[in-house]
């Protein structure tokens, strides 16, 4: 019976980081909503302004932390906290800010649904047969790519980007590096924003985060992603040609 309890926990304890984030981001969007949004931001920008001037350090620090939460628990608030850390921090200052909690934030939810879910269906994947497994065999040769893509891609929502390559088991190490460069272009957009937030808050309005939607700014950025979409572009036409 011992045996039994033994093989049983450990299967089951796997479980519980992904559980504690599920409960927690629930929680989290009917308790926080409210309170992790613009109008916080301006109705306590000049006591985070003194803070910051005060004591910068702590301010970075806690910023961080809490960014990396967001991101973590995929709690609601991380378009405003990515505006709050140009507000505070300017632009490059902020953007650093902003792309290390980001990464660190997302590797924390990947681990989370690796060390659960991602690694049953992982296995059960790589042992199917047929659309599964060429699926998988082909993200396998693409990884690099395809992950760039999921950054880079405005389309597809943050959380989706952190879980799915955790469940079909891509390497953490490229899901790392990956996040950290992929979302850069989406970041400096938003913590740009938040630069001029201040202004925007002086004539009575709310920051318009539409900015992102700009030709000027997507088209880049849709640049970016059919760059790193064109490796696989490349195989797709050489095995078409090899059969």
């Amino acid at each position: 019976m011992s045996d039994m309890t033994d093989t049983k926990f450990p299967s089951a304890a796997r479980h519980v980081p992904l559980i504690v984030i599920l409960v927690v981001a629930i929680a989290g969007y009917f308790m926080l909503r409210d309170y992790l949004t613009f109008e916080t931001l301006r109705a306590n920008r000049e006591a985070l302004l003194a803070y910051r001037d005060a004591h910068f350090v702590l301010l970075a620090l806690g910023f961080v932390a809490t960014y990396i939460t967001i991101v973590a628990f995929s709690l609601p608030g991380a378009a405003v906290a990515s505006v709050t850390g140009g507000f505070l921090f300017g632009l490059w200052t902020g953007t650093g800010f902003n792309v290390v909690a980001a990464t660190i934030g997302a590797g924390a939810i990947f681990l989370a649904a690796r060390w659960g879910l991602g690694q049953a269906l992982s296995a059960k994947i790589d042992a199917s047969e047929g659309k599964l497994s060429k699926l998988r065999e082909g993200l396998r040769e693409n990884e690099i790519s395809v992950l760039f893509l999921l950054r880079l891609v405005p389309a597809v929502p943050f959380f989706v980007a952190n879980l799915l390559p955790a469940i079909v088991g891509v390497k953490f190490r490229n899901f790392l590096w990956t996040t950290a460069l992929g979302i850069i272009p989406g970041a400096i957009v938003f913590t740009s924003i938040g630069v001029g937030v201040g202004e925007v808050f002086d004539r009575g309005d709310t920051p318009d985060l539409s900015l992102l939607w700009e030709p000027q700014v997507i088209g880049p950025i849709l640049g970016l992603a059919a760059l790193a979409a064109l490796p696989i572009v490349i195989k797709s036409i050489r095995g078409r040609k090899d059969i």
